[in-house]
C-alpha cells in the first residue's frame, strides 16, 4: 500500500529497500550507481542521491569512494526488522481499521491467498 502522493526520494527508497529485502542484493554487494538507477526509474540523480542518503544515515550502506555504494553487513536483517516495526506501528492500523469497516476477517484474508 504505497502512497503515491509521497516524495519521489521516499518511493525509490523503497525501491531500493525491496532489492535488499527481496534477497536481489544482498549484504556486501554493490547497488545500481546513482546515474543508472535515475535512469531506471526516470528520476533526477539528486532525487536518487537523496534515497542512498536516507540508507546511508541509517548504516545500511557504505560508500567506497571510486567504487561505488554497497550494502552493509547486516543492513538485510535491520532493515527487515525496521520496516516490519514501520508497517505494525505505522500502516497496519489503518488497514486493520479499514478491514473492519469492510467486514474482512484472518480466514477472509487466508481464503485469498491460498486460492
Amino acid at each position: 500500500m504505497i502512497n503515491d502522493d509521497r516524495p519521489v526520494y521516499l518511493r525509490l527508497r523503497d525501491s531500493i529497500a525491496a532489492l535488499i529485502l527481496d534477497g536481489k542484493v544482498r549484504d556486501g554487494d554493490p547497488l545500481p550507481s546513482v546515474r543508472s538507477l535515475a535512469a531506471e526509474h526516470g528520476a533526477n540523480p539528486l532525487t536518487v542521491a537523496k534515497a542512498y542518503q536516507t540508507f546511508q544515515d541509517e548504516g545500511l550502506v557504505v560508500v567506497k569512494r571510486g567504487v561505488g555504494m554497497f550494502v552493509a553487513d547486516g543492513a538485510s536483517a535491520r532493515l527487515r526488522t525496521n520496516e516490519r516495526k514501520e508497517f505494525l506501528e505505522q500502516r497496519w492500523p489503518a488497514i486493520a481499521a479499514h478491514m473492519r469497516r469492510l467486514g474482512i476477517d484472518a480466514a477472509d484474508l487466508v481464503e485469498k491467498t491460498l486460492a
